[in-house]
């Protein structure tokens, strides 16, 4: 396991005030709660490979993906416009709130719709995932959608704790009902999905509790009331990010969808396997490039000096984290089972894009923090295109190994563009984006072994 005090340690670096201590802490704070998420993401799907075989867990993962594909196609954008407007003007915190509940129950109920009807007429597009599941799963939608941009309403209140804490709740309650449905009740999938369905709605009532007690204490904002022309506005702004978010949810999640249909879900459940601890090695960057949007869109810097100095550090935490998941790969087989056995191979095909594309999500931030110039969601939809060319040309034949390679030349190609587009406009090398100086690399190894022997002393 990947140590978060590596993790605080290595994005600890010189500079303002700012940069060493609310970024490094908050960034901190936010990557344990990841960590903690993670052992109920883990927890709950090596429960349900173990209980419900490939097949099973291939069409829960298929089920998550429908259902997240929805999200990011009904978000339009908001998520970004929630924060940015709300971190920008904290008056507008009641009706931006305001819109966020009407938006989410009205397109999330739409969205569902859409889904099970699209279910319906379209029998060979789930393959073998039923109706019946996947509207259980549709029921989740508009309440997701609340969590979703009820989560960014926190995290432009500047609440970091508050949103890590709700945060965190998702993949607890999925590993406790793996823990009750198929361990203790012995139950089958659609049980299953219908606790995963009830822990959202109760989640995004929390939410719903924990913003409402804000509203009062913001003694001179606007009123809780909805401002359709501020949501148009929101909705104007949003959309600048629309085309970014779903052309990378595309390259990201829609190769499992094209396993499960051309190769059946037990090949889709091993690849889903790979691609969650993908997914997970992603989280540290994430968490980075989350935190640090603000922080560039207030510094307005044209050099990129703090995305530089940033993006120095998360390639050396990415490097650790990569060659400690490439060893790790070869455990996979023995957590999940001997079916499992190619999850190895796909996850050592998937790590280099990763750790390219990790980067990127941390160099790009940058541009989405100064105006996001047309060049990256075009960059973003080259990359989708080619991606989704080339998983329905060779997944058919060669399955899951080849949706994974076609991710990682996917990701390898989204990271050249983007860093060749940071060069060309900053005057930068790449040397000297990527690669911590001698000094750096001295401080961060120096408090590395730091905390090293702080926890041998605890121990």
């Amino acid at each position: 396991m990947f140590d978060q005090n590596i993790a605080k340690d290595a994005i600890d670096f010189s500079g303002s005030s700012e940069t060493s201590g609310s970024f490094r802490s908050d960034v901190a704070l936010t990557f344990a709660t990841r960590l903690l998420m993670l052992l109920g993401v883990v927890g709950s799907s090596v429960i349900a490979g173990r209980y419900l075989g490939p097949k099973g867990l291939g069409t829960l993962a298929v089920l998550n993906a429908t259902v997240m594909l929805a999200l990011q196609i009904g978000s339009g954008g908001l998520p970004s416009a929630n924060t940015y407007f709300i971190a920008k003007d904290r008056q507008s915190f009641g009706p931006v709130w305001a819109n966020t509940i009407v938006f989410a129950f009205a397109a999330g109920s739409i969205l569902a719709v859409i889904v099970v009807t699209v279910a319906e007429f379209t029998t060979t597009l789930f393959g073998d995932v039923s109706t019946r599941l996947l509207a259980i799963a549709a029921i989740s939608i508009p309440f997701q959608l609340l969590t979703l941009l009820g989560l960014n309403v926190l995290l432009g209140m500047d609440r970091i704790a508050e949103m890590n804490i709700l945060d965190s709740m998702a993949p607890a309650a999925i590993l406790v009902n793996a823990i009750v449905v198929l361990l203790i009740l012995k139950g089958k999938l659609t049980m299953l999905v219908s606790f995963n369905t009830a822990a959202t709605i109760l989640l995004s009532l929390s939410l719903v509790l924990v913003v409402g007690r804000l509203l009062p204490r913001q003694k001179e904002g606007r009123k809780f009331r909805p401002d359709f022309r501020l949501f148009k506005t929101m909705l104007a702004y949003g959309m600048k990010f629309y085309i970014s978010i779903m052309a990378g949810f595309v390259i990201f999640r829609a190769d499992l969808l094209i396993v499960n249909h051309f190769r059946g879900a037990g090949e889709a459940g091993i690849y889903a396997v790979a691609s969650q601890v993908s997914f997970l090695l992603l989280m540290m960057p994430g968490v980075i490039a989350t935190l640090l949007f603000p922080r560039v869109a207030t510094r307005q810097d044209p050099t990129g000096e703090f995305a530089v100095q940033v993006t120095r550090h998360a390639s050396f935490v990415m490097l650790i984290m990569c060659t400690a998941a490439a060893a790790g790969s070869f455990a996979l087989p023995l957590i999940y089972g001997a079916p499992f056995a190619d999850a190895t191979n796909q996850l050592l095909i998937l790590l280099p894009g990763v750790y390219l594309v990790g980067l990127e999500s941390v160099l790009v931030q940058h541009f989405t923090g100064t105006g996001l110039p047309f060049a990256i969601p075009l960059f973003w939809l080259i990359t989708m295109v080619l991606n989704v060319a080339l998983n329905l040309t060779f997944v058919p034949v060669w399955g899951a190994r080849a949706a994974a390679l076609n991710s990682t030349l996917s990701y390898a190609l989204i990271f050249v563009l983007v860093a060749v587009h940071f060069c060309r406009q900053t005057g930068r090398q790449p040397q000297e984006i990527f690669l911590l100086h001698s000094s750096e690399l001295r401080n961060v190894l120096a408090k590395i072994h730091f905390s090293s022997l702080l926890g041998k002393v605890h121990e």
